[in-house]
């Protein structure tokens, strides 16, 4: 490396200029050979400063949203979910349920990959700049009840269920609520509805059944359920589990009954 090299390597890392420090070699080397002139280099290395810190803040909203996995809706399997509705699922992938404010439910027995569209939703949201927060409903109620102990509540609820702008709660059913805990879930929705911030929540339960995982509480679940709803797109998938079929092939279960 010679002198003027280093010199602006340290140029750029005073002004924190990554991308153009990675880059400026190659495309001083690549002006040389086309014959820009100075005002083509400049644009070049201006567009992959851009996009380097483009591509750092897509990262760092990835890693902000705590996917368990990334996932795409490439990936999904929409052989086996026969049930799962190919045109809702491709128009809520433009992602305007976030700009109306809207909000996601996907229904379905376990393994017919819920969690894998809320993913990949998530994930798309996340490379358009969009701040996402992924938890199990699990997971939620006993990261709100630490921050209560601690007394960092309202922060914790302010920066991490009420900041994203999509915040996805996974799992609602699969393990019941105490009152409490269905009350401080009631606030999360409420609040979320006054501010017109989009969730998406997957659940293996019916509508119906919902009440029998917040606390017994009909009239709570009702209300709850009133905003939920008001605008939100319902996502019914039907079919077999996808990890217990894969089980089946490799003989650790038995095949499943002809209906």
């Amino acid at each position: 490396m010679n002198l003027q090299h280093e010199r602006i390597d340290d140029y750029c890392q005073a002004l924190k200029l990554e991308g153009l420090m990675q880059h400026y070699r190659a495309l001083a080397a690549e002006a040389a050979e086309k014959d820009w002139t100075l005002l083509d280099y400049l644009e070049q290395t201006l567009r992959a400063e851009r996009d380097a810190r483009q591509l750092r803040s897509r990262q760092t909203l990835v890693r902000m949203a705590a996917f368990p996995a990334i996932k795409t809706l490439d990936e999904y399997d929409y052989g086996f979910a026969v049930g799962a509705p190919k045109a809702q699922i491709d128009e809520l992938a433009t992602l305007r349920f976030i700009e109306r404010g809207e909000n996601v439910v996907l229904l379905g027995p376990s393994g017919v990959g819920k969690t894998h569209i809320a993913i990949a939703l998530g994930y798309a949201a996340t490379q358009i700049g969009i701040k996402v927060k992924f938890i199990s409903a699990a997971d939620l109620m006993l990261q709100l009840e630490t921050a209560r102990r601690q007394q960092r509540y309202d922060s914790v609820l302010r920066h991490n269920v009420l900041g994203p702008r999509l915040l996805i709660i996974d799992e609602i059913g699969y393990l019941p609520l105490s009152a409490d805990q269905a009350s401080h879930f009631f606030q999360i929705v409420a609040k979320r509805y006054e501010k017109a911030g989009s969730m998406i929540l997957t659940s293996n339960l019916p509508f119906a059944q919902w009440d029998t995982t917040f606390g017994g509480d009909a009239t709570l679940t009702a209300a709850m359920l009133d905003r939920i709803l008001h605008h939100a797109h319902i996502v019914q998938i039907k079919g077999d589990s996808y990890r217990l079929k894969r089980q089946r092939k490799a003989g650790l279960f038995p095949p499943a009954p002809n209906p």
